[in-house]
């Protein structure tokens, strides 16, 4: 028996949230968007048929909140809600929640979620199905010394992981037994910090691991099937940045090896929508094991959808009417090859912290099998409540050679320009021999990708960039001249003397001075020389011929900084010098201020406690990740200034020490 669906509230916010209203208007659903105060001007609330606002910017009073979440569904007269991922799309009792007001929730029964909540049952429920898993603990006793005495017998390095939750929250590599009980702390603290729960598991840590996962969709009907894997290894703080399919190590025979265990693992659930069977596969062995089952739409469908056809939104919204599976295995056929890059406001050179702030300006490239994912335009705010997720970047060609070439090109043209980006970053990675050939594991980042070379641009660059950012001042500065305009720009009484703009790209100083004779200009900056015409600008690109080689530069503007884009350099971003000297915020000697704005989760130490450089101080979160403040140096606590649970802005003055100093 059927149940139609005719109003879909969308329980989430962002590109997720964009994605399933689309599917909702294909198939002709009227769609209900929820809004924070920090969406509510946000693309996804437009794009619905009707939006609600449920609350304050923090997930909590939000799209955490049950209450309002059912109560909006109520008074829109939707009768189903697609939780999305994350927020509320793993929680069994509002999927029980959902049931018991008479509202059709668009993911797998309550019970298949209440299995796969905890790791430990997970785990437990697998080895039961034949499903092979890690070798491991996952019991009930989750005291200090129960974990820390597991892990000994493991052997080490062993892996903890929070049972309650994924993205890397909760998690901690351990390499020997003087760290497993501060390891065992901090992963409890996360993990209770972001699921409300400290459970954990321990796990044989498998060096050389890939992260392969593979799409399983089931219905009421009792029909189970995988659409595929996707390779997943590519990771940063235990969180995807890239993922492809078809996985470059699997053969046909490996494939169907695991294909068959993750429908095992679904049968094992009743599974009846869909949901993700993820498995570490070890390069050395060729062994693979269950790691979880994420009962949910997930982030990289995409890939999936592209290399299949398949829309699996509507597979979902089908599913959860009661509609029978429209394919069956024999039916799965991939095609081609795709790829996904997610683009983030983080720096991925300084541990890839998040950062915040407003998208000036957002332009993708026109590129025939390119896909975007998005909920961000020109103008929009990357607030410090959610993920720094800013766009997903999907491509799709007959082979991975011509996806790999494709995606390069759009990440060299992509426009994401008023903060920092890890543009520059997903670009390296594709361009990395050992990415290209497939010979990669899930610590590849770590091992290969050498982060400091973005901050260290070509001199080239730098100048190009500078080059271009002082023209686009030049020619607004003569487009708004009413007087005097036959006078050349820059006259001067000494004609010997150049004009000159001082730039600052990190605390680098370029002085940069330059003519205009003849319809050129003649640059110079330090000892190298440029020769430069001006072929066209505007306030978003200019055009420039350098040297006889003509090439455009994308510019955001935003008070003294500028943005450039380049499609042979990457971005880059530079301060013009004031004149005239700034007025510096004071700053306190021995203090400790936030790199972005945070949240205080737990301050470790107090005044008066005597520290070592390396020792953690305060433990902030923002964006969803968490972070520890360190001693620089040795000394003694002064004072501090925060408390825990409260939330401060960036440059917020956290505490003071002294430095410790020695009689010789």
């Amino acid at each position: 028996m059927t149940n139609p669906i005719h109003t879909i509230l969308v329980a989430n916010r962002g590109e997720i949230a964009s994605r399933i209203i689309r599917t909702c208007q294909k198939m002709g659903i009227k769609s209900v968007a929820v809004f924070s105060d920090a969406d509510r001007n946000a693309p996804y609330v437009r794009q619905a048929n009707i939006a609600v606002h449920i609350g304050e910017s923090s997930p909590t009073a939000s799209y955490l909140d049950q209450d309002k979440i059912i109560t909006a569904a109520k008074n829109t007269g939707a009768n189903a809600i697609h939780p999305g991922y994350g927020f509320l799309s793993e929680n069994v009792s509002f999927a029980q929640r959902c049931q018991e007001e008479g509202l059709i929730f668009i993911g797998p029964n309550p019970a298949a979620i209440d299995a796969m909540g905890s790791k430990s049952k997970a785990k437990r429920l697998m080895q039961a199905y034949k499903v092979p898993v890690v070798p491991g603990y996952q019991g009930d006793d989750q005291s200090v010394a129960t974990l820390t005495k597991a892990a000994k017998e493991i052997g080490f390095p062993v892996l903890l992981k929070a049972t309650a939750g994924g993205g890397g929250k909760g998690m901690r590599i351990v390499k020997e037994v003087g760290e497993i009980e501060e390891a065992i702390q901090a992963a409890k603290r996360e993990a209770q910090s972001a699921f409300g729960d400290d459970e954990l598991i321990i796990e044989k840590y498998i060096a050389s691991g890939r992260h392969i996962e593979f799409q399983i969709f089931g219905d009421q009907h009792g029909n189970t099937i995988h659409i595929l894997e996707r390779e997943c290894s590519i990771q940063r703080r235990y969180q995807k940045v890239i993922e492809e399919s078809p996985s470059p190590v699997l053969t046909e025979a490996l494939r169907s090896q695991m294909g068959e265990a993750a429908v095992q693992a679904a049968k094992a659930l009743n599974y009846d929508n869909a949901g993700t069977v993820e498995f570490i596969f070890d390069d050395k062995t060729k062994d693979f094991y269950f790691l979880e089952v994420n009962t949910r739409l997930q982030v990289e469908h995409p890939v999936t959808e592209e290399i299949t056809g398949l829309d699996l939104v509507q597979l979902q919204i089908e599913s959860a009417q009661g509609l029978p599976l429209r394919i069956k295995q024999a039916d799965v056929e991939g095609k081609g090859y795709a790829i996904e890059c997610r683009l983030y406001a983080e720096d991925a050179s300084n541990d890839f912290l998040p950062v915040t702030g407003t998208i000036q300006r957002f332009e993708v490239p026109d590129v025939e099998g390119l896909r975007v994912e998005t909920a961000i335009e020109s103008g929009s705010e990357i607030a410090v409540f959610y993920d720094p997720m800013i766009a997903k970047l999907i491509v799709w060609d007959e082979s991975r050679q011509a996806a790999h070439r494709k995606m390069q090109y759009v990440l060299r043209n992509l426009v994401c320009l008023g903060m920092t980006t890890n543009q520059n970053f997903l670009l390296q990675l594709l361009e990395h021999p050992d990415f290209q050939t497939g010979n990669y594991d899930t610590h590849f980042i770590k091992n290969k990708i050498n982060l400091e070379t973005l901050t260290h641009k070509p001199k080239q660059a730098k100048h190009l960039a500078a080059i271009a950012a002082c023209l686009s001042d030049w020619k607004k500065r003569e487009d708004s001249r009413t007087i005097l305009r036959n006078i050349p720009s820059g006259w001067r009484n000494n004609f010997d003397a150049p004009q000159q703009t001082i730039y600052l790209i990190g605390e680098e100083e370029l002085v940069v001075k330059y003519r205009f004779e003849n319809d050129s200009f003649s640059f110079m900056i330090g000892e190298a020389n440029y020769v430069v015409k001006l072929i066209m600008a505007n306030s978003a690109t200019t055009r420039l011929e350098i040297n006889g080689i003509q090439q455009s530069f994308e510019i955001a503007q935003h008070q003294q900084d500028y943005f450039i884009q380049n499609e042979q350099f990457g971005s880059t971003r530079l301060a013009e010098k004031a004149r005239f000297p700034i007025k510096q915020a004071h700053k306190i000697k021995g203090g400790y201020e936030t790199p972005m704005p945070s949240q205080i989760i737990k301050v470790l130490v107090e005044a008066g406690q005597e520290v070592k450089a390396g020792q953690g101080l305060v433990i902030l979160s923002s964006m969803k990740m968490e972070n520890t403040i360190e001693a620089t140096e040795d000394g003694t606590i002064e004072e501090v200034y925060v408390q825990e649970g409260t939330n401060v802005e960036a440059g917020y003055l956290l505490l003071k020490i002294k430095k410790n100093t020695y009689a010789i």
